[in-house]
């Protein structure tokens, strides 16, 4: 069995994927937060 080396391995797709779900979840508070004002400020 070999032995496993720390940081010998590709993360690249596991790297993109991260970046993509940051964005993903910063447009959504965003988007979230915005939506809140929205309704504070038409609340009557």
């Amino acid at each position: 069995m070999s032995e496993h080396k720390h940081g010998d391995m590709d993360i690249s797709v596991q790297e993109k994927t991260f970046e993509g779900f940051v964005k993903w979840a910063t447009w959504v508070a965003g988007v979230s937060v915005f939506v809140l004002i929205i309704l504070a400020v038409f609340n009557s």
